[in-house]
C-alpha cells in the first residue's frame, strides 16, 4: 500500500496488467477448456473482474460468456461448498 503512495506522489500510475488472452494470441475462448476458465474464478465460484486478472474487456465478455456455457453444461460449479 505504500508503495501504491509513493507512485501516487511522483505522478506514476501503477503498471496496468497484461491481458491474458492477448498475451498468449488466444482468439477464441472455449467452454470446454476448463483448465484455463478455472484461473479466472474465485475459490468462491466468482468470476474474477478484469480489474483483478487484467483481462481486456473484449476478452472479459467472452470468458463470462464461456464460464456461464461451462456452468450450463455442469462442466463448472455455480457455487463450493
Amino acid at each position: 500500500m505504500a508503495d501504491r503512495d509513493r507512485d501516487r506522489d511522483r505522478g506514476k500510475t501503477p503498471k496496468r496488467k497484461e491481458c491474458f488472452f492477448s498475451k498468449h494470441k488466444i482468439e477464441y475462448i472455449d467452454y470446454k477448456d476448463v483448465a484455463l476458465l478455472e484461473r479466472f474464478i474465485s475459490d468462491r465460484g466468482k468470476i474474477r473482474s478484469a480489474r483483478v486478472t487484467g483481462t481486456s474487456p473484449q476478452y472479459q465478455k467472452l470468458l463470462a460468456e464461456a464460464i456461464k456455457n461451462a456452468r450450463e453444461m455442469a462442466l463448472l460449479p455455480y457455487t463450493v461448498n
